[in-house]
């Protein structure tokens, strides 16, 4: 799979394709490294301080989405996503939000329709590439990807910055009353795990500025359809707030399909 995008700005030259080898996926931990750790303040382990790389034990058994810049002659990686497949993470232990939320209802369901779950993770862009291109390539990416492979829900964390859940509350109280996913699609935060934040009742909050205070990536999955599970997770190694998201890819199909390549 590989998608050349000729409709970005003049002096790059953008393309999506699967990681293929060992040197693609270092370069998408060292572009994972510099957005997590060097400018969001995550913590590494002694593998990553040592490399430079952001790594952990689900990069060996995930497939590896990049958008590659070849306006300079070499590559440079400058956007990516991770995907994990429900088939392949249950044969590789789970999949890697299931150390934060119970996804019992979601495995249930994916089991009973036949389509199986994909996990998206790790994803960030280089702050010069952060524009509606470099993201709409990636969904591009998605979308082909999907193709090859029987979804029914693409799944993942979405993460507020920062530690502190009460900073976030009114956002919190905005996605669990309008975006909340229903029980059977719902994933729940693990009692051992959930933030411990006290949200604002249904109109005790203006709703249009707790919207517009969601992080771009919520929003962006918000607009596709996407719904959120119950409780959030402060991940302490990320400097995150993380909460969980659910996308139907048929609705998904149905409101984008001709933009993203999807069928309905």
């Amino acid at each position: 799979m590989q998608i050349v995008d000729s409709h970005v700005p003049a002096g790059r030259a953008l393309r999506v394709r699967l990681a293929a080898g060992a040197a693609d996926i270092e370069a998408v931990q060292q572009l994972r490294f510099s957005i997590f750790h060097d400018e969001m303040g995550a913590t590494a382990n002694a593998e990553g301080t040592a490399s430079r790389r952001d790594v952990d034990a689900f990069d060996v058994v995930c497939d590896h989405l990049l958008v590659e810049d070849l306006a300079d002659g070499k590559p440079l990686v400058v956007g990516t996503y991770r995907l994990l497949r429900q088939s392949v993470a249950e044969a590789n232990g789970g999949f890697y939000s299931a150390a934060e939320f119970d996804l019992a209802a979601l495995l249930k369901t994916a089991r009973g329709d036949g389509n199986e779950l994909l996990e998206l993770g790790r994803s960030c862009v280089a702050p010069a590439y952060r524009d509606s291109g470099t993201i709409q390539l990636l969904w591009r990416g998605i979308a082909d990807y999907l193709a090859r492979h029987r979804i029914g829900h693409l799944i993942g964390c979405a993460s507020f910055p920062g530690t502190d859940p009460s900073e976030h509350a009114a956002a919190l109280a905005y996605l669990d009353h309008y975006h909340l996913a229903p029980a059977w699609l719902r994933a729940e935060v693990l009692p051992t795990m959930a933030a411990r934040v006290a949200l604002p009742a249904l109109g005790a909050y203006d709703s249009r500025l707790a919207m517009r205070a969601l992080p771009p990536l919520i929003k962006g999955y918000l607009r596709v359809g996407a719904m959120v599970g119950s409780g959030a997770f402060v991940d302490w190694q990320f400097n995150t707030v993380d909460v969980f998201m659910v996308m139907p890819v048929a609705q998904i199909a149905r409101r984008y399909g001709s933009r993203f390549g999807l069928a309905a």
